[in-house]
């Protein structure tokens, strides 16, 4: 309680946007085989789902899942489900969240990101004839997606919080 919550400015739309395309471009990057890779589409839609569950909700999560299920050239609709039910239970826990330090916050995000990945194995492996456990290190993704919640925190944050100094020729 030590930390005071600060009051924050509003948020621009035209920033959600940009954000949730810069993951998208993340996401793209052809990162091969490389084992543990971050989820950016999905770590982005749950803090905004989290921050702004108003403008950010199931119908963006949905069009994003679409998306990343194209790119990945996956089970058209596997990304889809996983980033709708994220976005859902994003949107549930949204007021006990915003209650913690973004430290705090990642530990209760953490199952939100482990449940994506759940998903998207559970339907790979129902859908597919010869698909196989791809092994532990699978779940590598969703840690490191948990521990990039702080730095998404500030960075996405960063345009809303109020000046220290206070300028008399701004209007806030």
């Amino acid at each position: 309680m030590n930390h005071p919550h600060y009051i924050l400015l509003p948020v621009n739309s035209f920033f959600i946007a940009l954000s949730l395309l810069l993951a998208f471009l993340l996401n793209l990057f052809p990162w091969g085989n490389v084992v543990g890779v971050p989820d950016f589409v999905a770590l982005v839609l749950v803090f905004w789902s989290i921050h702004q569950p108003r403008k950010v909700g199931i119908g963006v999560a949905f069009v994003m899942g679409v998306l990343m299920d194209v790119h990945d050239a996956v089970y058209l609709g596997e990304n889809a489900l996983a980033f709708t039910l994220l976005s859902y239970f994003a949107i549930s826990i949204h007021r006990r969240v915003l209650w913690f330090p973004p430290l705090v916050q990642s530990f209760q995000v953490f199952p939100l990101f482990l449940g994506v990945q759940l998903i998207q194995l559970a339907v790979r492996l129902l859908l597919s004839t010869d698909a196989h456990f791809p092994g532990w290190l699978f779940f590598l993704g969703c840690i490191l997606t948990t521990a990039l919640w702080p730095v998404a925190t500030w960075l996405l944050l960063a345009p809303q919080r109020r000046a220290v100094d206070k300028d008399h020729t701004r209007p806030i």
